[in-house]
């Protein structure tokens, strides 16, 4: 385990002037601590989407249209896939642009969200209106408490279930919330993208096999496996405290990459909090932290913690694990909490915290 370390993660200092194309922006958007979006919004409009439009095209042909085809791949899902999803999950929470240009709001999930893999909309519905409300409790239909969470057998029954009835669960949910509201706009969100696609299809298969199909593979899976390292680790005598059903990932690249999304425990605890305040919310917070024997990795992202439970490999989580405050008395007591919380919750327990699944 790792001492309680110093965090390096982003936060927001202001500048003592901004550049004249950042001022220009600055009138648009509702906080400035979110200006990063913008250029990112630029890199991805005039990069990914361009090199996607002319796969369509003759231009490309022979090994030509394959490297570009690479290209595309690499760039949506490698280069823009991290910070493309943080900042959709971020103007999710936090509208981006004033009111006056809240249409201008569309552009992430309905322009640049296709060719990131995205149905428009659909990711909100299924974040903002189920995930936070729920709190991968047994009614949130993208909980990881059915499953045995250091099983890959069971990471893929979760994954390709929301591959595949994921959307229906979703629909299903809000007509049992009695939130029909939200079901039009995922059907229009999702049918209309799968419907998209097919039509695309019958214009260049590869094109569209390139460009839309595989991202929205990839996107869904790393989306999918994000989430299982985010609620892996779920105590079974109080799955719904959010110390206790998430973890934290501190100093690392991904972090720096992607808008401090390691900060899951702190993102659940108050889910309107602004990307740059997280670090110093947890930093502040430690001995809360450590009262609650919360997982706080130092170093490691989400995917990683999803890649050491499938080969479980519990002695390297240790070995990146922070020891808030006594918390832990050895690596060896770590590890057994740690397994103690990947443990697969029976249909009675499930019942138990959640009486309308009997």
């Amino acid at each position: 385990m790792r001492p309680i370390p110093k965090i390096d993660d982003p936060t927001f200092q202001k500048p003592s002037k901004w550049g004249s194309l950042d001022q220009f922006f600055l009138k648009f958007i509702r906080d400035e601590r979110d200006l990063p979006f913008i250029y990112l919004c630029f890199k991805i409009s005039f990069t990914l989407i361009p090199l996607g439009i002319i796969l369509y095209t003759p231009l490309l042909t022979g090994w030509m249209w394959w490297a570009g085809a690479a290209l595309h791949l690499v760039l949506g899902a490698i280069v823009f896939l991290g910070p493309y999803t943080l900042m959709l999950h971020n103007t999710s929470h936090r509208p981006f642009f004033k009111k006056d240009y809240n249409w201008a709001n569309k552009y992430i999930p309905w322009v640049l969200g296709p060719f990131m893999g995205q149905s428009p909309d659909l990711y909100f519905m299924h974040h903002m209106g189920m995930h936070h409300s729920e709190g991968n409790m047994p009614l949130d239909k993208s909980s990881t408490m059915p499953y045995q969470r250091d099983s890959f057998i069971g990471f893929m029954q979760y994954y390709l279930r929301f591959m595949f009835i994921g959307v229906f669960e979703l629909m299903a949910y809000f007509k049992m919330k009695n939130k029909p509201k939200f079901i039009p706009k995922i059907i229009v969100g999702e049918f209309s993208f799968l419907f998209f696609c097919v039509g695309m299809c019958f214009l260049n298969l590869g094109a569209t096999i390139a460009v839309f199909v595989l991202p929205l593979a990839i996107i869904r899976f790393a989306m999918m496996s994000g989430n299982w390292g985010q609620h892996a680790f779920v105590d079974a005598n109080e799955p719904n405290n959010d110390y206790k059903s998430s973890i934290n990932c501190v100093n690392t690249g991904y972090n720096k990459k992607c808008f401090n999304d390691g900060y899951h425990i702190v993102h659940h605890l108050v889910p309107n909090m602004h990307w740059t305040d997280q670090p110093g919310s947890f930093i502040n917070n430690t001995k809360k932290y450590g009262e609650n024997k919360a997982l706080v990795f130092e170093g490691i992202d989400f995917q990683m913690v999803w890649f050491f439970l499938m080969i479980k490999n519990y002695k390297k989580l240790a070995k990146h694990l922070i020891d808030l405050h006594g918390a832990f008395e050895s690596d060896e007591h770590a590890i057994q909490v740690m397994k103690e919380r990947t443990r697969k919750f029976s249909k009675q327990e499930l019942v138990k915290f959640e009486p309308s699944l009997a």
